[in-house]
C-alpha cells in the first residue's frame, strides 16, 4: 500500500485544493456573479458534456489501464497506444456529423422547457470531445504510476479558471457569452496541456502493426463506453433531466446542493487514480492475495476518511446553507440523500477497479445499464411530483441498487467482501456522532459556528478511530505525523 498511500496523498491534497476552488465558485462567486439562469445554463452544459464524454472517447482511457501491463515488446505497445489515440475520432466524428445535420430538431426537443439551451450545444460537444481526450492522456501517464499532475489538471486546474472568469465578469471586464465561451476554451486547454505532460512522460510511436489481442480491445473499448463511467455521469443524468421538467435556474439550486454532498467523494477519487493501475497488475499477474489485500485496505481506509468528512457535512449543513443566497436553501434533502450514496461508494474500496478490469467486465455493463434505466425511470417519476428532491431520492436508490449489485458479484466471483468487523464498529461511530451532535451548536454567526464544531467533532472522531485502531493505515499514518 506505499505507492497507494504515497500518492493518494498527494492526490487527496490536490483534490481537495480543487474541491475548495468549487467550494468558492460554487457557494459563492457563481451564486452572486451571474444570475441562476446562466448558473444553471453552465451546469446544464458541463453535466451534458460528462454525459457524452465517454462515449466520445469510446473507452479508451479505461482500455489503455486494463490492457497497458499485457503488452511486452515496444512495437505491439506502441500499436496499442497508436490506436487508443485514434479510436476517439471513430465515434466523435459520427456525433459532430450527426449534430450539424440534425442541430434543429436536437435543439427543438433539448429546450422545451428553457429555450436558452438552443443557442449552446455545440458548447457541450466541444466540452465533451476535450474531457475525453484529457481522460486519454491521464490514462497515458496512469499506467506508469503518474497520477499527481493529472489529478491537479483534473482537479484544480478548470476551477481556478472558472474563478478567474468570475472575477471578470464581476469587474465587467467581460460579458456573459464570452464567459461561457471562456468556460469551453478551459476545459480545451487542460486537455492540450495535459498531452504536452503525457507525451513527455512517454513520447508517442506512431505504429500501425497487427494487435494480436485488437477484437478482444475493440469489444472491450464498445462495452466499457457505458459501463465504465455510468456511476460517475449519474449526478450529471439528474441535471440534464431536470432541464426537461423545471426551469433551467432549478439546476442551479440542484448544482449546489450536489456539490456540497460530492465532497465525500474526493478520498474516493483521488485513491482510484492509483487503485486502478495496481488492481490492473494483480488481476493481470493472478495475485489474489494481493487485491483481497487492497480490497479490504481501501475499503476501510476510504470510509474513515470519507465518514468524517460525511459527520463535518451533515453536521454543518444547516450553518452552511445560512451563509449563501436564500433560493439556494431549498436543497436539505438532497444534500442528505447524495452525502450517504457518495459515503457508500466510498465503502466500495476498489470494488470498481477488479470489476473492470477483469474478465467480467461485460457484466457491468448490464449493471450500468440497470442503473441508467432506473435512474431515469425514477427521475421522470419523482422529478414532477417532488422537484429536486424527487431527483436525489431517484440517485440514492439507483446508487444502492447498483453498489449492492456489485458487491455481491464480486463476492461471488472472487469469494472476497471490502467489509471487516472494523467497518461496523466505524459505522456504529458515525451513526452516535451524527445523533450526538446533529442538534448542538454553538451560538455564534455560522462561520464561527461550522469551525468550532468541526474541530470539535475532528478531535473526537480522530481520537476515536486512532485509540480504537479501526485501520491500520490511518494509525500508521497517525503516527508518523504525531512523532514529527
Amino acid at each position: 500500500m506505499g505507492i497507494v498511500i504515497k500518492q493518494s496523498f498527494r492526490n487527496t491534497v490536490t483534490t481537495y485544493l480543487g474541491f475548495g476552488l468549487g467550494a468558492i465558485n460554487t457557494l459563492f462567486l457563481y451564486t452572486n456573479f451571474i444570475t441562476d439562469e446562466y448558473y444553471g445554463l453552465v451546469a446544464y452544459i458541463l453535466s451534458a458534456a460528462n454525459i457524452m464524454m465517454p462515449l466520445m472517447a469510446f473507452g479508451s482511457h479505461n482500455t489503455i489501464v486494463k490492457f497497458y501491463s499485457t503488452f511486452k515488446t515496444k512495437n505491439t505497445l506502441n500499436s496499442f497506444l497508436t490506436l487508443m489515440l485514434i479510436l476517439p475520432l471513430a465515434l466523435s466524428i459520427p456525433v459532430a456529423v450527426v449534430g450539424y445535420l440534425a442541430y434543429d430538431a436536437i435543439a427543438d426537443m433539448l429546450s422545451q422547457t428553457n429555450s436558452i439551451v438552443r443557442s449552446y450545444l455545440w458548447y457541450i460537444y466541444i466540452t465533451a470531445l476535450s474531457m475525453a481526450y484529457f481522460e486519454v492522456f491521464y490514462a497515458w501517464v496512469k499506467v506508469q504510476m503518474q497520477t499527481v499532475f493529472g489529478n491537479f489538471m483534473k482537479e484544480v486546474f478548470h476551477r481556478v479558471g472558472a474563478m478567474t472568469l468570475l472575477i471578470l465578469i464581476y469587474f465587467k471586464a467581460i460579458t456573459i457569452d464570452v464567459f461561457l465561451m471562456g468556460i469551453v476554451g478551459v476545459y480545451i486547454i487542460r486537455a492540450l496541456l495535459m498531452m504536452f505532460y503525457a507525451f513527455g512522460k512517454r513520447l508517442p510511436v506512431f505504429r500501425f502493426n497487427r494487435i494480436d489481442k485488437l477484437s478482444e480491445i475493440l469489444k472491450y473499448s464498445s462495452l466499457i463506453i457505458i459501463a465504465g463511467s455510468v456511476a460517475t455521469i449519474i449526478l450529471d443524468l439528474d441535471k440534464f433531466m431536470i432541464n426537461n421538467y423545471l426551469e433551467i435556474k432549478t439546476v442551479a439550486y440542484y448544482s449546489v446542493a450536489v456539490f456540497i454532498a460530492t465532497v465525500i467523494a474526493v478520498p474516493q477519487r483521488a485513491m482510484h487514480q492509483i487503485l486502478l493501475p495496481l488492481t490492473a497488475q494483480f488481476l493481470n499477474n493472478n495475485n489474489k492475495e494481493e487485491l483481497r489485500d487492497l480490497y479490504q485496505r481501501s475499503s476501510l481506509t476510504l470510509y474513515v476518511v470519507s465518514g468524517f468528512i460525511f459527520l463535518l457535512i451533515v453536521l454543518n449543513i444547516n450553518e452552511l446553507y445560512e451563509i449563501i443566497p436564500d433560493e439556494y436553501g431549498g436543497g436539505l434533502v438532497v444534500v442528505f440523500l447524495i452525502s450517504i450514496a457518495k459515503l457508500y461508494d466510498n465503502l466500495l474500496g476498489n470494488n470498481n477497479a477488479i470489476l473492470f478490469n477483469s474478465d467480467y467486465y461485460r457484466v457491468v455493463l448490464l449493471f450500468g445499464v440497470i442503473l441508467a434505466v432506473l435512474a431515469v425511470v425514477l427521475n421522470m417519476i419523482l422529478i414532477p411530483k417532488y422537484g429536486i428532491n424527487g431527483s436525489a431520492l431517484a440517485t440514492f436508490v439507483a446508487i444502492l441498487v447498483y453498489n449492492t449489485i456489485k458487491v455481491y458479484f464480486v463476492k461471488l466471483k472472487f469469494k472476497m467482501l471490502p467489509f471487516s468487523s472494523e467497518t461496523l464498529k466505524l459505522s456504529v461511530l458515525i451513526i452516535v456522532m451524527v445523533v450526538g451532535f446533529y442538534y448542538w451548536d454553538f451560538p455564534f454567526n455560522p462561520f464561527v459556528n461550522i469551525a468550532l464544531k468541526s474541530i470539535v467533532i475532528g478531535i473526537v472522531y480522530g481520537t476515536l478511530v486512532y485509540k480504537l485502531k479501526l485501520s491500520e493505515d490511518i494509525a500508521m499514518t497517525m503516527d508518523k505525523y504525531l512523532k514529527r
